[in-house]
């Protein structure tokens, strides 16, 4: 699994990082990569600017079935992004979001997917 980290910082969750980089057996692709992805994982805090933008620019080099993962800071940390203004995104780019989760103590995680077409569902 080729797995792309977009956004990196010194705030980022270093142990999630290690958790895949041990999972996937290998070291996170950085935002030069121009390989084919299949997940990005998108570190994004309020300020950090357009975030349609954003996922635009992480979704180009994904595989047909890759995803993304927005990694935002929790509410009440510096950075907290409204869920709201994911979810007024994700329309926009194309995709659909399916998960959120809590991934350590100060970040969330948001799995935006391709939609499914008639020809993928079973």
């Amino acid at each position: 699994m080729v797995v792309q980290e977009i956004g990196w910082d010194e705030d980022v969750d270093d142990d999630l990082r290690a958790a895949i980089e041990e999972h996937i057996g290998g070291d996170l692709l950085d935002e030069d990569a121009d390989e084919v992805i299949d997940v990005v994982l998108l570190w994004w805090r309020e300020d950090d600017g357009d975030l349609v933008d954003a996922i635009m620019d992480a979704r180009s080099p994904l595989d047909e079935n890759g995803f993304i993962w927005v990694l935002t800071p929790k509410t009440g940390q510096p950075g907290h992004v409204q869920p709201s203004e994911i979810a007024e995104a994700v329309p926009t780019v194309g995709l659909a979001q399916t998960s959120n989760i809590s991934v350590g103590p100060n970040w969330a995680g948001t799995k935006l997917v391709p939609p499914k077409t008639k020809s993928k569902q079973r």
